[in-house]
């Protein structure tokens, strides 16, 4: 039998093509360092650099193992009752300002820092419960505080969970005594009408004389709510400041102006519209509800608008954070991520270059953290979120705790 027969075919070596063997030796074509995108050291991706977690990719393609619920999300054990938890919520709403390579000249550093002062010294309720493990509980307490004359308990209507707040008893007087639009017959005679009534959360029209009443409506520590009486045929304000414009019914409503014709006066709020909205001038709207006493008068905190504004703004975004995740949860640890723009990650990589002064990649004022919520912590921001009903906190097991939509 001959050797080709044996070996299945013809029994010469075929030699391997020139250009086969390049594309097999060549370290321009097929290794694996070329195959990689080159760029230039310290050029950064265009979602990388913006400072935002707007690109953030979704990393997980699966929903995280849930263990069952976390009943409460503080990490003091020191916190036992409610006045503790006021205080600690009250300390770690905010995050410091950066020691250095803070992305903010001296002239926002002020405006951060005066904002925060400017804000109100209150608590939402249900910011409370979600420290503590039993909500019931702190119902029933800050009731207790309440009678006692300790705190304030001030609500906003048409707000929700988070228009339930209260403020301790001393730092409302403090705010009294220091407000420049009150008399001093005034601060003292609110002050000794709240000490005679504790647990009071609103005063009738003759409670104080009618100039302080104006006063403390206009410093924003008294707010007014009609009844639903009318005057001259025509609804009174049945809305407070804190309404938004398709809240109100009165004549000068967006409702009612919208459908008049344009260029009349009634498209402008007709006539006396300044008289209508309780501007100066003769027979205004805060002597009219004083004359009918239809109207109550409630305990409102100045700057609490701002506040809620804060508040309701920083739970949208956080809520649209977990949004980008498929099932819409993610780890903690990436949330927080996400909120704080990617600023971890940037520290981790850029120590170095930090350490000799150099550009330090995402910088903290550019995130949306610092430029539109001040600075605002993402654990009193997920707190909110869980007393709200917003979010859920969860055991993981795997990668620490979980926080889901709901």
């Amino acid at each position: 039998m001959s050797l080709r027969k044996i070996l299945g075919g013809s029994s010469r070596v075929k030699k391997a093509s020139k250009k086969s063997g390049a594309n097999r030796c060549s370290p321009s074509s097929s290794s694996w360092p070329s195959s990689l995108p080159r760029r230039k050291p310290g050029i950064r991706s265009e979602k990388s650099s913006i400072g935002d977690e707007d690109g953030e990719d979704d990393l997980f393609d699966d929903q995280l193992d849930d263990y069952g619920l976390v009943k409460s999300l503080a990490t003091d054990l020191n916190l036992r009752d409610t006045s503790q938890a006021v205080l600690h919520i009250r300390s770690h709403m905010f995050s410091p300002m950066p020691d250095r390579a803070a992305g903010m000249n001296s002239t926002r550093i002020a405006e951060v820092l005066n904002y925060r002062k400017s804000l109100p010294p209150i608590v939402t309720i249900s910011h409370i419960q979600a420290l503590l493990s039993s909500p019931s509980a702190v119902e029933r307490e800050i009731a207790e505080l309440a009678r006692a004359g300790f705190i304030r308990k001030v609500i906003v209507p048409r707000r929700g969970d988070i228009g339930e707040t209260v403020v301790l008893a001393a730092d409302y007087e403090q705010m009294v005594k220091a407000s420049m639009s009150l008399e001093e017959d005034t601060k003292s005679s609110l002050i000794k009408f709240l000490k005679e009534n504790p647990g009071v959360q609103a005063l009738k029209s003759d409670a104080l004389h009618a100039s302080g009443i104006d006063q403390l409506l206009k410093a924003g520590f008294l707010t007014s709510h009609n009844t639903g009486a009318t005057h001259h045929g025509r609804s009174l304000h049945t809305t407070n400041s804190y309404s938004r414009p398709g809240d109100k019914v009165t004549l000068t409503s967006l409702d009612n102006i919208s459908r008049q014709p344009t260029g009349t006066l009634d498209a402008v709020g007709g006539e006396g519209v300044v008289h209508k909205v309780g501007g100066s001038g003769a027979g205004s709207l805060g002597m009219s509800w004083l004359d009918t006493g239809a109207a109550e008068l409630k305990l409102a905190v100045p700057g609490n608008g701002t506040f809620l504004k804060l508040l309701s703004l920083a739970l949208d975004h956080l809520v649209s954070l977990l949004g980008k995740s498929r099932f819409r949860e993610a780890p903690e640890t990436v949330l927080r991520d996400r909120w704080d723009g990617g600023i971890a990650k940037d520290e981790a990589r850029y120590a170095a270059k930090r350490s000799r002064g150099e550009f330090a990649g995402v910088l903290p004022g550019q995130t949306r953290k610092w430029r539109q919520f001040y600075g605002l912590s993402f654990d009193w921001v997920l707190q909110e979120a869980v007393g709200s009903g917003l979010v859920e906190v969860f055991e993981t097991r795997s990668v620490g705790r979980g926080v889901r939509a709901l």
